[in-house]
């Protein structure tokens, strides 16, 4: 068994991909040998991913795919109304994961994707995470586990047990990241199981 130095680069408008980008950490930093932090895009410069041995990226769904200014913009204005009851990052506005990976350097070998979306149907949803894991590739790195999806509520709040999912989640990429067998990580993974399944019949090929 190995150790391995992780970091969860997340970019997040309202905070639940955040929160869900946390949770992550977390359960990597479960696993003997894991050292983990979440860092948000805008700070996830060459320095802070010196010497990774993995990141696992995260981000919104939005239209289908990650973010774009546009809809960042969109997102931004859409918190502003006092009916949503929402609350901004704060660097919602800024660059998103697209100009992060136009502009990010070399990446480690072993990486993850994950998104949040609203909870329905993901050929209605979309789903961000496949157009990262697209992104890692092409960085020429290998994806250890199937992209992740985190829901959220029509209101925008994660649903219930999510964070508990992506603490699951993360402690099952560290268990692979130091040499173990992905399913053999943590017994509560049946939504992962279930999002195999329905990703199969996903053909939108964003990213």
């Amino acid at each position: 068994m190995r150790d391995v130095r992780a970091v969860v680069v997340y970019e997040s408008m309202y905070g639940n991909t955040h929160l869900v980008a946390d949770a992550v950490a977390e359960g990597l930093r479960s696993v003997d040998g894991v050292d983990a932090e979440a860092v948000a895009v805008a700070q996830a410069s060459a320095d802070v991913l010196t010497g990774a041995d993995m990141v696992v990226v995260g981000g919104p769904t939005h239209v289908h795919g990650m973010s774009r200014p546009s809809t960042r913009h969109a997102a931004a204005e859409d918190a502003q109304k006092a009916e949503r009851d929402l609350e901004l990052e704060p660097d919602a506005e800024g660059d998103g994961l697209r100009e992060w990976f136009d502009s990010v350097g070399p990446l480690p070998a072993l990486t993850a994707a994950f998104d949040t979306r609203l909870d329905a149907p993901v050929v209605i949803t979309g789903r961000a995470s496949k157009g990262i894991a697209k992104r890692l590739r092409r960085h020429g790195s290998d994806v250890l586990d199937e992209p992740r999806s985190f829901l959220v509520t029509k209101d925008n709040h994660l649903e219930e047990h999510e964070v508990e999912e992506a603490r699951s989640w993360g402690r099952r990429l560290g268990v692979a990241a130091t040499g173990g067998h992905v399913g053999d990580a943590v017994p509560e993974m049946e939504a992962a199981a279930r999002q195999e399944l329905e990703y199969q019949g996903d053909e939108t090929d964003e990213g």
